[in-house]
C-alpha cells in the first residue's frame, strides 16, 4: 500500500535492520543454546546462561548502531530522502532493534522446555498488535518510519511477558557466569568474522540494486521479498521445535545422522512444493502485490527458489550451531566470497532478473557447503563411553 519510493525505503531499512541484529547478536543467540541445551533443566543454571546472554548482547549493541547508523543515513538520502526523513527512519528502527535482539533469547528457554503453547500465544498477540497498529496509521500516515515503528512497539510488550512467564523455568535472579561467557565468546568467536561478512553479503541483491540501480527495481526487489517471508513461518516452526530438539540429542553418531538426514529431506520436499506451486500459478501470487508488481513472473520463481534454498542450507546451519558446531571462517568467508566473484563475472547483475540469478548460484554453493560440513560433524561425534584414539 506504500507509494514506491516509500517501499524502497522501507525495502532498504529493513534490510539495515536484518544486518543490524546478525552484527549485533553476532553468534551470541547460537551459543546460549548451545549453552543452555546442557543445562534445561536446571532453572539456576539456565538462568545463569540466559543473564550471561543478555548481558554480552548489550555489549555488542552499542557497535552495530555506531557502525550501522551511517549507512541508514547514506543509502535513503541516496534514493531522494530527505534528511528529517532519514532520521526518523532511523529513531523508528531503535524499538524493533532492541526488542528483536532481547527476544530472541528470551524465547529459548520455551524452545528448550518445548513448551510452545504459551510462547505461540505472545507471539499471536504480538503480530495482532502490529497489524491493528498499522490498520490505523497506514491509511493516514503511508510512510515508512511508521510502519517501522508499528512493528517495533508490540514487542515491547511480548517481551515483558516472555520474561515473566520465563522465570518459572529459569532463575533471573542469578549474575553472569564466566564459565559460560567463555564458553558462548568461544562460539561467538567462530561466527562473528562471518558474521560481519553476512552483513553485506547476505543482502547482496539489495545491495546491488541500491547503489547501481533505481528506486523502482528496489521496490520490486522489497515487494518479492515480502512473498519469501512466507517461509519465514516454517523457519519459525522449524527454530522452535526442530532445532531444541534436535540439540538436546545425545551423542549418538547414528542417531544423529538419521535425524539430521530425515529433516534435511522434509525441508527439501517441502521447498519443492513451494517452487512448484509458483511456477504453476504466478498470476495469482502476483495479485496479492497489486498491478504495481504483476509483470514480475520470472522474478517471482526466482526469488522464491532462492529462498527455497536459503531456507535448506540455514537450516542445516542452524541444527549444527545448536549444537556448538561452527564452520572455521576462513573456510566459509573465503568460499562464499569466490561463489559472489565468479557468479558477477558470469551473471548480468545490472538487472532485477540477473541479481535474482545470482542469488540462486550463491544460495546453491552455500547449501552444499553448510550442509557437507555438519554432516563431517555428525561423522566425528565421540560417544560417551567409545575409546578414540
Amino acid at each position: 500500500m506504500l507509494p514506491t519510493q516509500e517501499y524502497a525505503l522501507y525495502t532498504l531499512a529493513n534490510a539495515m535492520l536484518g544486518t543490524m541484529i546478525m552484527l549485533a547478536d553476532s553468534g551470541v543467540s547460537m551459543g546460549v543454546m548451545a549453552q543452555g541445551a546442557k543445562v534445561w533443566q536446571n532453572d539456576e543454571k539456565i538462568g545463569a546462561v540466559l543473564v550471561t546472554g543478555l548481558d554480552l548482547r548489550k555489549k555488542f549493541t552499542i557497535g552495530s548502531l555506531v557502525i550501522a547508523t551511517p549507512a541508514l543515513l547514506y543509502l535513503p538520502r541516496h534514493h531522494g530522502a530527505s534528511w528529517l526523513m532519514s532520521g526518523l527512519i532511523i529513531v523508528s528502527l531503535i524499538p524493533a532493534f532492541f526488542t528483536g535482539l532481547s527476544g530472541t533469547l528470551l524465547e529459548i528457554v520455551f524452545k528448550l522446555r518445548q513448551n510452545i503453547v504459551p510462547l505461540q500465544k505472545i507471539q499471536v498477540m504480538n503480530n495482532a498488535g502490529r497489524l491493528g497498529l498499522l490498520s490505523a496509521m497506514l491509511f493516514i500516515f503511508p510512510w515508512t518510519f511508521v510502519v517501522l515503528l508499528a512493528a517495533g512497539l508490540p514487542q515491547i510488550w511480548a517481551n515483558i511477558r516472555l520474561k515473566a512467564l520465563s522465570a518459572g523455568y529459569a532463575d533471573w535472579n542469578q549474575k553472569p557466569d564466566a564459565a559460560v561467557r567463555k564458553e558462548i565468546l568461544y562460539i561467538v568467536k567462530r561466527v562473528i568474522p562471518g558474521a560481519i561478512y553476512y552483513c553485506l553479503s547476505g543482502q547482496i541483491t539489495i545491495w546491488l540494486i541500491s547503489i547501481f540501480g533505481t528506486s523502482k527495481a528496489l521496490a520490486q526487489m522489497g515487494a518479492l521479498g515480502r512473498l519469501a517471508m512466507v517461509l519465514s513461518l516454517f523457519g519459525v516452526l522449524f527454530s522452535t521445535l526442530v532445532s531444541p530438539r534436535f540439540a538436546r540429542l545425545t551423542a549418538n553418531k547414528n542417531l544423529l545422522l538419521k535425524r539430521f538426514f530425515h529433516i534435511m529431506t522434509g525441508i527439501t520436499v517441502l521447498t519443492l512444493f513451494i517452487v512448484g506451486f509458483t511456477w504453476l500459478f504466478p498470476t495469482q501470487v502476483l495479485w496479492i502485490l497489486g498491478k504495481s508488481y504483476s509483470n514480475l513472473k520470472t522474478e517471482l520463481v526466482l526469488n522464491i527458489a532462492a529462498s527455497c534454498l536459503n531456507l535448506i542450507w540455514g537450516s542445516a546451519y542452524v541444527l549444527g550451531t545448536s549444537r556448538g558446531w561452527t564452520i572455521n571462517p576462513i573456510v566459509s568467508i573465503p568460499v562464499s566470497i569466490l561463489a559472489i566473484v565468479c557468479g558477477a563475472l558470469l551473471i548480468n547483475v545490472s538487472t532485477l532478473k540477473g541479481v535474482l540469478v545470482l542469488n540462486l548460484f550463491v544460495a546453491l554453493i552455500q547449501l552444499f557447503m553448510y550442509t557437507s560440513y555438519t554432516v563431517i560433524k555428525i561423522l566425528r561425534v565421540k560417544e560417551p563411553g567409545a575409546i578414540h584414539n
